[in-house]
């Protein structure tokens, strides 16, 4: 079941030239975002796994993961309250500060501070996720997922220079005397702050607070109340088929990527031992992997306001085990894991993009932001929960065993979102 939303704008709000400028401001800072994430995403797990060992990098990434989830949590009580712009701002921050603490960690050899920086670093994850959903608020029902498509593919420009940019900062910056892994995060602390400023000056009028201005609401007493969002929220989910298809299509194809992806270096360190190789190998797979994330999205979105959403979801699940088939019999072979890595990036970019449309069309406008940020725990839940179970898998299995468990958590999704709602 689709919720239908009515905007009734008055002569005075003009929704179209409003939405074309929130889109040319999420655009830019989804750029300036992804080039602070993947420069830190690209170093993270060797950085972990050089300092406290293999079965740690898993847990790094999924520390990164689990602090977005976490993160999401506050940010959107404030976007419920007050829009998208002071939880995405937020959101920046505790990214940067996480950041800071990184490199602070490498700097002093501390584990704890290392996982707590990680922790902090997921909030820019969390700002860059829930932008798309900033980009849907305004947009007319048959352009919702080509107008999320677009800010998902932004994050192309800046994801795919960020893991090539990270041997260069590494190695300019340690002519000052910093550590090895540290030059890049301290890079990402830079464009962390550039974004949350650049939004906290320009993000205006605030798209969520505008849709809420125009909705028309039957019987506004039925709206949720702040202090009982979650709870709210997930009975939406509960009453709703397209909810909860949407809710699990974009936490499973993320606990593939996450669990896939986060080990990926690891692996490659195994048959490239030299740094600075290591380092410009796992920059090109990363950036692969991260084109094959965001680099389509406007055409998964096309593809799914054409066809539908659930085609979409069902197309990047075939994807997803065809990533894990190439991924998982890789061997040493670079060019075999980044044509796996390319298509994990594909497979989760259908699923996230239609899965985002597809559970933001499905609740009331009044009740988006709960809903969406909730989507935004689960899937952080899973993707850490796939990274730190990956580490354990390949440190005792190995590498094909992790991409064979990812095949075979994918499956069931599919009598999910084949279950269509009752007429």
């Amino acid at each position: 079941m689709t919720c239908v939303t009515t905007l009734a704008a008055p002569p005075a709000t003009d929704v179209p030239r409003i939405q074309r400028r929130t889109l040319g401001l999420l655009v830019s800072m989804q750029v300036v975002g992804g080039l602070g994430v993947a420069s830190g995403v690209s170093v993270g797990a060797l950085l972990a796994a050089s300092m406290a060992g293999p079965t740690a990098a898993g847990l790094a990434g999924s520390s990164a993961v689990i602090g977005a989830a976490l993160i999401a949590i506050p940010a959107t009580r404030l976007m419920r309250t007050g829009g998208r712009r002071p939880g995405l701002v937020f959101a920046y921050s505790l990214g940067a500060l996480g950041a800071l603490l990184v490199a602070a960690a490498v700097w002093w050899d501390s584990v704890p501070l290392l996982f707590t920086g990680t922790l902090l670093f997921g909030g820019s994850s969390a700002a860059n996720l829930q932008s798309r959903y900033a980009a849907v608020d305004l947009a007319a029902p048959d352009r919702r997922a080509r107008h999320l498509g677009i800010v998902v593919w932004a994050t192309t420009l800046g994801a795919v220079a960020g893991p090539n940019l990270a041997p260069w900062t590494d190695r300019w910056l340690a002519r000052f005397g910093v550590p090895e892994y540290a030059g890049p995060y301290l890079f990402s602390f830079v464009v962390f702050v550039l974004a949350a400023v650049v939004l906290l000056v320009l993000l205006r009028p605030d798209p969520l607070l505008t849709a809420r201005n125009l909705v028309e609401i039957a019987d506004k007493s039925e709206a949720a109340p702040v202090r009982g969002v979650w709870r709210t929220a997930i009975r939406t989910v509960q009453a709703r088929p397209g909810a909860r298809a949407g809710v699990a299509s974009v936490a499973v194809g993320h606990m593939v990527m996450v669990g896939v992806m986060s080990m990926t270096p690891v692996h490659i360190g195994d048959y490239v031992h030299e740094h600075g190789d290591l380092l410009r190998v796992v920059g090109l797979v990363i950036s692969i992997h991260i084109t094959g994330m965001y680099a389509l999205s406007p055409v998964i979105g096309w593809l799914a306001d054409r066809f539908g959403r659930r085609p979409v979801i069902l197309g990047g699940i075939g994807v997803l085990l065809l990533a894990c088939l190439f991924s998982g019999t890789a061997g040493d072979s670079t060019v075999r894991l980044s044509i796996g890595l390319a298509l994990l990036g594909l497979g989760w970019g259908c699923t996230m993009v239609a899965g985002s449309t597809l559970l933001t069309e499905s609740v009331p406008v009044e009740q988006r932001a709960g809903v969406q940020g909730l989507s935004d725990v689960v899937m952080g839940v899973a993707g850490a929960s796939a990274g730190a179970l990956a580490g354990v898998i390949v440190d005792l299995f190995g590498y094909p065993a992790l991409t064979g468990v990812a095949a075979i958590v994918v499956v069931p999704l599919v009598a999910m979102v084949l279950r269509r709602p009752a007429a």
